[in-house]
């Protein structure tokens, strides 16, 4: 991030010459707010906000500390820079900053407006690995003047205390050039200001924008219209390539949920970032109401990213079911800045998760070996964790120090939890009913506007279910009991068995083939082990620096590239490596032979069981 003070006094006298209009106070009951995407101030983004009238004496505004979905302290607020508030003819107010996230500011009965400039985040993720120590890209920001701007919300614009349920109106001024893909309605149809309205902050901060040059397509599925932008800083991915893959994946989804429908309008803005530069580094998604941002490398081969966009924006459209539909009034009167956590992220994430699998199979986009060859990769995973702790206990303590580092859980046990129940559901049902249908009614119950409380949403599921479900939630979610999965899945006559996946042909599980010499940077074969079959079959030896692969050369700059490239290699396909072995360079072809890897998985053995798992994956 750049920092400049003499920029900065520029740039509060250019606004306090030229914008004299803007101290007037705001006679309306709602908070105007405008971003100025054009006059870019050293890499930041300057923003007015313009308050209704304050009857307090003083007044305090916030920057999140934390918003739904990423389940971590991020503290916006230290993002910002250069805060001052002014009354109505001009006369800066007393602010002082009390922390990361809030400042006072004194004399607030005759406050006319706050401005302050915003550094992006993804500047300083260089070195954080998939985003640790920093803020996880898909709830970051990027501030690209003229190319690209990641406009999450919650990242540019805060909050008056007590005034967070009041209306915003969110104008941008933006360049012409560039297109603001987001699931609102632009109220502004010229060409370099757009204007949004939100009903409250919360619904504001639900709606990402994402600006770049046009690079977005739009397809309807039933009623609900899908946009896809995407950000390609080389020009590798178009929205088109990926739209077939999206459209097709997205009328599967709705064709499973059925009656769920609680949107009109659904962004999915993918941004693709330059892993050799300053960028961002936190690749996922983050799910919204309507939206859901996406963070992937632009090396990674176009069937990788095809298949990985299916896995994290099914997961992310499942959100529409929870917690839009169905969700605590922990999450629907969220706090940014105090959080009260809901306890049952197994639901929002764990059910979201499982769904996000379940409705593959279901549709037939993947086969019922893969879909058990992803359970016992989630059951695998999840012995990573405490099997004893409380799920309800530690989605509630997420945020404390003893809980946080098995937030990442949820999405291992946590679907394994909705697999379970929904096994459970389905043989006490003789299959007619399962977790969809369950969901379904919980949505009919609660709905978008309507939260459940906290205590009750136990009882809730048992009275719409059957009294066994009770036991079932107390003994493995809100109890330290660890599920036996082998149990579960031979209710349906499945059985657990070892089964043959294919490898990487750089790593053998957690353990690589390969190191770097630090002061060279070059690739280095590991002496000294036993190399996979792709290695013997192509000539490679311990010690071996590989210099090049199909022509492309190779070193510790781009060793992502290479290792994320080699995944999309298919089997049989011709192959070429340079390398230099004891200062003498060679030439080795040969073609690839996927190794593959022996792990625990699961096979239909139990033919009497073949009606109950039909209706389990395909009801």
């Amino acid at each position: 991030m750049k920092k400049s003070f003499l920029s900065v006094a520029i740039l509060g006298t250019f606004i306090f010459l030229n914008s004299s209009n803007l101290f007037a106070q705001n006679k309306t009951n709602e908070i105007q707010v405008s971003l100025d995407l054009v006059n870019i101030n050293n890499d930041r983004v300057a923003v007015t906000i313009v308050p209704p009238k304050i009857k307090s004496d003083e007044t305090t505004f916030y920057m999140p500390k934390i918003v739904p979905g990423t389940y971590s302290e991020d503290d916006y607020g230290r993002y910002i820079e250069n805060f001052k508030a002014y009354n109505a003819k001009g006369k800066e107010l007393s602010v002082a900053k009390m922390d990361e996230n809030s400042w006072i500011i004194k004399e607030a009965k005759s406050l006319a407006k706050v401005t302050y400039l915003v550094n992006d985040t993804y500047d300083s993720e260089s070195g954080s690995e998939f985003g640790k120590g920093g803020i996880f890209s898909p709830a970051g920001t990027n501030i690209a003047e003229g190319e690209n701007f990641v406009i999450n919300t919650h990242a540019f614009v805060g909050y008056f205390k007590d005034l967070n349920e009041l209306p915003y109106q969110l104008t941008i001024t933006k360049p012409t050039a560039l297109y603001g893909a987001t699931a609102m309605i632009d109220l502004d149809k010229s060409e370099s200001v757009d204007l949004y309205r939100a009903s409250r902050y919360a619904e504001l901060v639900d709606h990402p924008i994402m600006y770049n040059k046009p690079n977005f397509t739009t397809f309807m599925v039933d009623d609900m219209e899908i946009i896809l932008s995407i950000y390609s800083p080389k020009g590798i991915f178009k929205a088109e390539d990926l739209k077939p893959a999206m459209e097709k994946m997205m009328q599967a989804q709705k064709k499973f949920l059925g009656k769920v429908n609680s949107t009109k309008k659904y962004a999915i803005l993918l941004y693709l970032s330059d892993y050799e530069k300053e960028d961002a580094k936190g690749y996922g998604a983050l799910e919204h109401n309507t939206s859901t941002t996406v963070v992937f490398p632009e090396a990674m081969p176009a069937e990788q990213l095809e298949e990985s966009m299916i896995d994290v924006v099914s997961h992310e459209f499942f959100h529409i079911v929870t917690p839009l539909s169905v969700h605590s009034k922990e999450i629907h009167n969220f706090d940014f800045n105090t959080p009260k956590m809901s306890k049952h992220l197994w639901m929002y994430e764990g059910i979201t998760e499982y769904f996000a699998n379940l409705f593959q199979v279901n549709q037939d986009l993947i086969t019922e070996e893969d879909f058990y060859q992803r359970m016992a990769g989630k059951i695998t995973n999840s012995k990573r964790y405490d099997e004893t702790m409380p799920f309800t206990k530690m989605s509630a303590e997420v945020l404390q120090k003893d809980y946080k580092d098995a937030y990442l859980n949820v999405y291992e046990k946590g679907a394994l939890i909705g697999m379970c129940l929904d096994i459970q559901l389905r043989e006490s049902s003789n299959g007619e009913r399962g977790i969809l249908d369950l969901m379904q009614k919980l949505s009919k119950e609660y709905g978008t506007t309507k939260p459940f409380a906290d205590d009750e949403l136990f009882d809730k599921i048992v009275s719409l279910t059957n009294p066994e479900i009770k036991t079932f939630l107390d003994t493995y979610v809100g109890g330290p009991t660890p599920l036996l999965y082998e149990d579960y899945f031979a209710k349906m006559g499945v059985t657990q068995t070892k089964i043959q996946i294919p490898g990487n042909v750089f790593l053998k599980g957690q353990s690589p083939y390969i190191t770097v010499n630090p002061s060279t940077k070059e690739i280095i074969i590991l002496p000294g082990i036993e190399l996979n079959n792709f290695m013997t079959n192509i000539g490679l030896q311990g010690g071996d620096i590989i210099k090049s692969i199909d022509g492309t050369a190779y070193n510790l700059d781009n060793i992502y590239d290479m290792i994320i490239g080699s995944m999309a290699w298919q089997e049989n396909a011709p192959i070429t490596f340079e390398i230099k072995r004891e200062d003498k360079e060679m030439q080795l072809k040969g073609t690839v032979k996927i190794p593959m890897d022996e792990v625990d998985g699961y096979q239909a053995t139990d033919d009497s069981k073949k009606a109950l798992r039909e209706a389990w994956l395909k009801g």
